[in-house]
């Protein structure tokens, strides 16, 4: 495996698995924050986690109800403490998507940018596809460099639901 699902795994406290609009999802959490989300089958999940189901979890439970939120068009920021594990030119790139407005896009080209490396946009586009919190670390944010829906770890269906969900809430706060 790879060094950040590994870092992932050893860091792991507790889980919980959540039933979305999106499909099933499984939450980890750490002594310090939630050190992942993921759709079950996505790419870079980690598999089986050597941590307890804590369905009484404070923060899985917060997580999970933000989650449930946001997929009803309740919630446009989330507000939870996270703790990415990754390399330092990955969890820029993790920063760097969090920066991004719900009901917004932006290109890979543009955070390679923000993260000071114009020239390593396939790079970036490695690190986005191993966000290890899915939704909530905004990665479905992120298009191809011709405006157009690439890779999502998820899949393009639910990207494509994402990015709906918040342009429907763009156009309530319009209204």
């Amino acid at each position: 495996m790879n060094a950040c699902l590994d870092a992932i795994r050893a860091a792991c406290t507790a889980q919980l698995a959540v039933a979305t609009p999106l499909g099933p999802m499984r939450l980890a959490r750490s002594e310090t924050g939630l050190l992942g989300a993921w759709f079950d089958g996505q790419k870079a999940h980690p598999g089986a986690l050597p941590a307890p189901e804590a369905p009484d979890d404070p923060l899985l439970r917060r997580a999970a109800a933000q989650l449930l939120d946001h997929c009803a068009g309740r919630l446009r920021r989330f507000d939870l403490p996270l703790d990415l594990r990754g390399t330092p030119f990955q969890r820029a790139v993790w920063q760097a998507l969090l920066q991004i407005p719900p009901g917004r896009t932006c290109r890979y080209a543009d955070i390679a940018a923000r993260v000071g490396r114009p020239q390593a946009v396939r790079a970036v586009g490695a690190a986005v596809g191993r966000n290890p919190v899915s939704v909530i670390v905004p990665c479905h944010r992120v298009l191809g460099g011709d405006g157009s829906l690439t890779g999502y770890a998820g899949g393009l269906e639910r990207k494509r639901a994402l990015l709906a969900l918040e342009a429907a809430g763009d156009a309530r706060i319009a209204a």
